[in-house]
């Protein structure tokens, strides 16, 4: 990797890191005060799900945006709602002013992760994407996990003191992308597959990341009030979520070179079986118990792992030219699970007590591994086309920026005519 490039790239990966570490204590935050307050269960997963919401409509519509008033402009504008938000719920309580705060904020954060991430892409090529997607995520998932790990010390500050942090953090990391060289990325406006089009095309490739988001939510979401309900204290519940983010960051890659030699239905399907298993030890493990951390991180591992394997296996059946837009079409079926996630699962932990959290997951795993081994005998066993790439459901532009060499290599090897007749039009199969 060139001097220039590592130049490129350090600004954007800087205030990624720096942007995420508030955001990484405040989603728990936001669950343990409302719990604290006395908010219900059902209470706690719509707030929740606000954040979710408005991370979906933001990758919509964003994009528009930043090609009228450019990146900086938007970086700097999309920090500063979420520096205002941020603020402006630790100043005052009311679950409806939460609700819109912590909608306006997930809006906002969509802003600023398609800004680095197009930036990443303009300092990248195909052969060279896969280095930078990695660099990102070790950025996102390392101050993911530092935010947790500082949860009780900021917590112990005061009780505006999180929310002051966490809009300072977001004030500074605009810095890093100001003084960055005036190159404006070129974000170009791509139409992801409609949801029927990748139904027909990848039912598995669905369904994974459909269920991934509704798991990965429920996480973020709401394994801090089971934390807190279970006699945890802040700094335990902040020590507990950075072990489940530690496994997704250390065990994705692993699971997904394993999926690159075997059927990744069965990869899949091993997942689902494992978070059964590990949800079932959660439920049944006293929580005294020193394995529950390893437990944990052994979970993360395995629910943030379905999201890249579902979408490296929809790929090995799309055509090189429609890679972008199938990702893109999985990314908003990935963000609606995540934006019902807390709705649909609260009302869960209503009835059964936190543990309905993990009894939850049990079951969305077994549909999901019930309906991969039905896909599996009626469909006849795939080839990993192209070699897994890591990824996080985060923007359409993290879509383009994991589409390697390799990836479009495989895909053109593969030769899949039958899928490119399914997701592209007409007049683009004429022109093959």
């Amino acid at each position: 990797m060139s001097a220039q490039v590592i130049a490129m790239i350090l600004a954007p990966l800087l205030g990624l890191f720096i942007v995420s570490i508030g955001n990484g204590f405040l989603s728990s935050l936001t669950t343990l005060r409302l719990d604290t307050a006395g908010a219900s269960e059902t209470v706690i997963g719509l707030v929740s799900s606000a954040y979710f919401i408005g991370l979906t409509l933001g990758a919509v519509f964003h994009d528009r945006l930043i090609a009228r008033i450019g990146h900086i402009r938007a970086y700097s504008s999309f920090a500063s709602l979420i520096t205002v938000s941020v603020l402006l719920q630790g100043m005052y309580f009311d679950v409806w002013f939460w609700f819109a705060l912590r909608l306006l904020y997930g809006w906002a954060a969509i802003g600023v992760f398609l800004v680095i991430e197009s930036w990443l892409l303009l300092a990248s090529d195909q052969k060279m994407r896969g280095r930078i997607l990695a660099l990102y995520m070790i950025a996102l998932y390392g101050s993911g996990m530092l935010g947790q790990i500082a949860l009780g010390t900021v917590d112990a500050w005061g009780e505006g003191a999180p929310y002051m942090a966490a809009a300072i953090l977001a004030s500074l990391s605009v810095l890093p992308i100001v003084i960055l060289p005036k190159v404006t990325p070129v974000v170009e406006r791509v139409e992801a597959l409609k949801p029927l089009d990748l139904l027909r095309m990848t039912p598995s490739g669905v369904i994974g990341c459909f269920g991934s988001g509704i798991a990965i939510a429920a996480i973020y979401a709401l394994l801090p009030l089971y934390l807190q309900r279970t006699g945890r204290d802040i700094s335990e519940v902040g020590t507990m979520m950075a072990s489940v983010i530690l496994g997704a960051m250390v065990l994705q890659y692993p699971v997904g070179r394993w999926s690159d030699r075997q059927d990744r239905r069965i990869v899949l399907i091993t997942i689902g079986i494992a978070c059964v298993l590990l949800s079932a030890f959660v439920i049944t493990l006293p929580q005294s118990s020193p394995f529950l951390i390893v437990v944990f991180f052994l979970l993360g591992g395995a629910i943030f792992a379905i999201y890249p394997v579902a979408v490296s296996f929809a790929a090995d059946s799309t055509s090189a030219d429609a890679l972008v837009r199938m990702i893109q079409g999985l990314l908003l079926i990935n963000s609606l699970g995540s934006a019902i996630s807390p709705l649909i699962i609260s009302p869960v932990m209503a009835v059964m007590g936190p543990v309905g959290l993990f009894w939850a997951l049990s079951v969305l795993n077994i549909l999901m591994v019930g309906f991969f081994i039905w896909r599996r005998g009626a469909r006849p066993e795939s080839t990993p086309a192209a070699p897994f790439a890591p990824a996080t459901p985060y923007s359409p532009i993290g879509a383009e920026l994991r589409v390697t060499d390799e990836m479009i290599q495989g895909a053109i090897e593969n030769d899949n005519t039958d899928a490119i007749h399914v997701v592209l039009p007409e007049q683009e199969t004429a022109k093959q």
